[in-house]
């Protein structure tokens, strides 16, 4: 069963949500996060990223920053202002982008189950990243950032959702970069029976958000070894798509240099393991992979992966790693190789291109998204995926519904 636990959220009033809605912190750095914070002083940017308010040589992991991140949410509290919902509540979310559009329920769901694996995971987390969130969670006695779930869809909910789109949003506005954001509150009325139908979940996935769901139940066990009742650290904030609504766009590679080879012989290097033909800059099927290389694109047709290989090692980012970039191209660890780099699938293949038209890389990998599909079976295995294998988009919003600890 999935538990969905109706919260009192933190919240902007309407009039104020567009200015203090900001993008997950994590997807932008330093200098990203002080350009679109400049000018507002509302962005939530300057809680989640606070070290934007302070000298650029300050430590961003540095005592400062967080004491910085505390003054700032206090100072939002009241400036939006941002107020506590009288009631615990749960909360339509629906986001547009372009043609797509997806939505959520969101509410907060149970630590327990994430720590027994009802809640899914498939991506190990690094703890510098868990401690940084994890200290902030303490801070403020508050989670600010969602994360981002995913279920197999269900007609029971999808039939309560639809009713509670019927009324007059809480939150509706179009952020800079196009995306439109949509909330509503779910009639008191129809609350319980979405805990219901939840329960007849069997599980959920973690799409988007692996750090932000450890460090909830890293403050969990911190605020419990002093603590040691019930209490709402025992929960996560997290919005929940239907799978047949989530969308995954490719998470394409760049390389810097060719490994000591030229164009050509790299060419002749990679015909005698894949297939290799001039083709579209973006792959057709899975099991193809765009190349974009020496002012052409080509189609690399990575055959069909042996059966016997377990479905992380079947995906394409796998065989394109076993099959080029490791042997050919000399590309170790992802992790920590600097020749390197990837690009998120929102930035399509121009991106690509100019990479290597300017210098930056003399190589460019265009790959066809995972499918949500194959995130839940690797994730129903216990697998874990590739590194930089999955790029959600469009993106939940920081600061417009914030869970009190």
């Amino acid at each position: 069963m999935a538990t969905l636990i109706p919260f009192s959220a933190l919240r902007p009033v309407p009039g104020a949500a567009s200015r203090v809605a900001a993008v997950p912190y994590d997807v932008v750095d330093a200098a990203e996060a002080r350009a679109l914070a400049a000018g507002n002083p509302l962005s939530f940017l300057h809680v989640s990223r606070a070290e934007i308010d302070l000298a650029d040589s300050v430590n961003p992991y540095s005592d400062e920053v967080y004491a910085r991140a505390v003054s700032n949410f206090v100072g939002l509290r009241s400036a939006a202002p941002l107020v506590v919902e009288e009631a615990p509540s749960l909360y339509v979310y629906r986001l547009r982008m372009g043609s797509h559009v997806q939505t959520g329920l969101a509410g907060t769901f149970s630590v327990d189950e994430y720590e027994r694996d009802v809640i899914k995971k498939h991506e190990k987390t690094r703890r510098d990243k868990e401690d940084d969130r994890t200290r902030h969670i303490l801070e403020l006695r508050a989670q600010t950032g969602p994360v981002f779930l995913t279920y197999r869809t269900a007609a029971d909910v999808d039939v309560i959702v639809t009713r509670a789109m019927q009324g007059t949003p809480l939150f509706d506005f179009t952020a800079v970069d196009g995306v439109a954001h949509t909330i509503w509150q779910v009639p008191a009325g129809d609350v319980a029976g979405l805990v219901a139908a939840f329960a007849r979940i069997p599980a959920l996935y973690i799409a988007d958000g692996h750090h932000r769901a450890a460090s909830a139940a890293r403050s969990r066990q911190q605020i419990r070894s002093s603590a040691n009742f019930p209490g709402p650290w025992d929960a996560f904030l997290a919005v929940a798509f239907p799978d047949n609504q989530a969308q995954i766009l490719p998470y394409n590679r760049v390389i810097k240099d060719l490994a000591g080879q030229t164009p050509a012989s790299l060419l002749d290097a990679m015909r005698t393991v894949v297939g290799v033909a001039p083709g579209p800059a973006v792959p057709r099927r899975r099991g193809e992979v765009g190349m974009y290389l020496d002012g052409a694109w080509y189609a690399i047709d990575l055959g069909v992966a042996p059966s016997n290989l377990p479905a992380a090692d079947r995906l394409d980012v796998s065989r394109l790693q076993d099959l080029i970039l490791t042997p050919l191209l000399k590309i170790g660890d992802v992790r920590s190789d600097k020749r390197i780099d990837f690009v998120g699938g929102a930035r399509g293949t121009s991106e690509l291109e100019r990479r290597v038209a300017d210098g930056r890389a003399a190589v460019a990998f265009s790959m066809h998204p995972v499918g949500v599909d194959e995130l839940m079976q690797i994730s129903d295995d216990g697998g874990i995926m590739p590194p930089k294998s999955t790029w959600f988009e469009p993106k939940l919003r920081d600061g417009l519904l914030s869970h009190l600890i």
